[in-house]
């Protein structure tokens, strides 16, 4: 049997055992363990055992559990909800301005967590019975909700672009700061549409009512005070791994103790919210771990195979393809398997055949990896199998049906298409800033 045909096997059992509703570390590693030694024989024991050793030492990876711990400390604690206090009382007596406000707190809670799931969670118990009961349109909300949600892992600290640094072995720094851009962008584009549609169709999102306004002065900058706090501990935090002071570790460490010690200040740090936030980041970091350990056993038996340079040979000799059409290739790949997974595991699949080869075509791979955070997310709200609507209609009340949820996200998807065309044509907005910080 060819290397070819022994790489598509595994690729073709490894999408078998997804399917099944296997984990998605067990079944890859399952299919990384089971042909390494069919092919290997017990010196395919060594594969694991390697990846395993490269996982562990790989210092940048303490940042995952911390930044996981930062993000449901502020969660627990109710100092997320603090967050969106403050953007409906400085931006509801606005035409859709607390959907807007709800832009900001999407941002910030799947930013500080790096995982839109917990965004969607959070926009879907704080603020959609909030627009709902003040009169917003519900496929309004919940398309804002879930366009939001998307937002938070394009810009620092993401857990995304942490895996993908690891899987893709580029520096998570300069990931980081390529997507600070790319992400300011699109929800500028997104706050942009909520302003126009709702001036001209204003019941679509109405203004609080004149009694709802009247709060004083006082009380509005002590809501300014609590709100801000997070967004500062976010900004500080990744303020002084730009300027030098921290290192990414050191950053991640800074966030997390900086989140325990704003709970505490302000008396919420009980041993409910302790239990609750490390018991959620211990599952969610191993999660993680244990795929990464999957995915490195599965690129290198991949490797061994010579798979990548099979599908680079095809591709680029055999076939005389296009560079750029190589590429689209590739984005449409993603938000056909987005339809059926989530973004970690369509990185384990994607990452050994995919990043040799964007290589060889000459493209940059920190640039690469951001049109893939944000691909994925339009493939997460892409009918009829997309990650995030069946999520959203899982945490969405009974009026809100599955056909409101596709309509709601269709201005969302395409202003998504459109910036990510804009970073393919112009790959100066991801990579310029990358190379302010860091030099050519």
């Amino acid at each position: 049997m060819s290397n070819e045909l022994i790489a598509i096997l595994m690729f073709a059992s490894m999408m078998v055992l997804l399917l099944t509703g296997q984990r998605i570390f067990a079944g890859i590693g399952f299919v990384a363990a089971a042909f390494s030694l069919l092919l290997w024989g017990e010196g395919g024991v060594e594969m694991p055992f390697n990846a395993s050793m490269t996982l562990l030492n790989w210092y940048p990876l303490l940042t995952l559990p911390m930044f996981i711990y930062m993000g449901y400390m502020l969660s627990e604690s109710g100092i997320a909800n603090d967050l969106y206090e403050m953007f409906h009382v400085w931006t509801g007596s606005l035409n859709g301005g607390l959907a807007i406000g709800t832009i900001g707190l999407m941002i910030a809670v799947s930013a500080m967590n790096g995982l839109s799931v917990a965004g969607i969670a959070i926009g879907s118990s704080i603020a959609l019975p909030e627009l709902l009961k003040r009169g917003y349109d519900k496929r309004m909300v919940t398309g804002v909700i879930q366009g939001g949600s998307t937002l938070g892992i394009m810009i620092p600290p993401s857990v995304v672009l942490v895996l993908y640094g690891m899987i893709a072995r580029v520096p998570v720094g300069q990931l980081w700061v390529a997507g600070v851009i790319p992400g300011l962008m699109i929800s500028a584009l997104f706050v942009l549409y909520i302003v126009v549609r709702c001036h001209l169709q204003p019941e679509l999102g109405p203004p609080l009512k004149p009694e709802e306004r009247q709060i004083s002065r006082r009380e509005k900058f002590r809501l300014l005070r609590a709100g801000l706090l997070p967004l500062g501990i976010l900004f500080s935090m990744t303020g002084l791994f730009l300027m030098g002071i921290t290192s990414l570790v050191e950053m991640a460490a800074v966030g997390a103790t900086a989140a325990t010690l704003a709970t505490w200040i302000k008396g919420r740090l009980t041993f409910r919210v302790i239990e609750e936030t490390v018991r959620q980041s211990l599952s969610v970091s191993c999660m993680f771990m244990w795929v990464i350990l999957a995915a490195l056993s599965f690129g290198a038996v991949f490797d061994g195979l010579g798979a990548g340079r099979a599908i680079e040979t095809l591709f680029l000799d055999q076939w005389d393809l296009n560079p750029w059409v190589v590429l689209i290739m590739m984005q449409l790949s993603f938000i056909l398997l987005g339809m059926f997974l989530d973004d970690t595991a369509m990185l384990v699949i994607v990452a050994p055949l995919y990043i040799p080869l964007v290589i060889a075509l000459g493209f940059d791979p920190v640039w690469f990896g951001v049109l893939y955070t944000v691909t994925v997310q339009v493939a997460y709200m892409t009918p009829p199998f997309g990650y995030n609507l069946f999520l959203m209609r899982a945490m969405a009340p009974p009026d809100i049906t599955l056909g409101d949820i596709y309509r709601s996200i269709v201005p969302f998807v395409l202003l998504m298409g459109i910036s990510l065309a804009l970073l393919m044509v112009f790959p100066e907005i991801v990579l310029w800033l990358p190379e302010q910080v860091y030099g050519k």
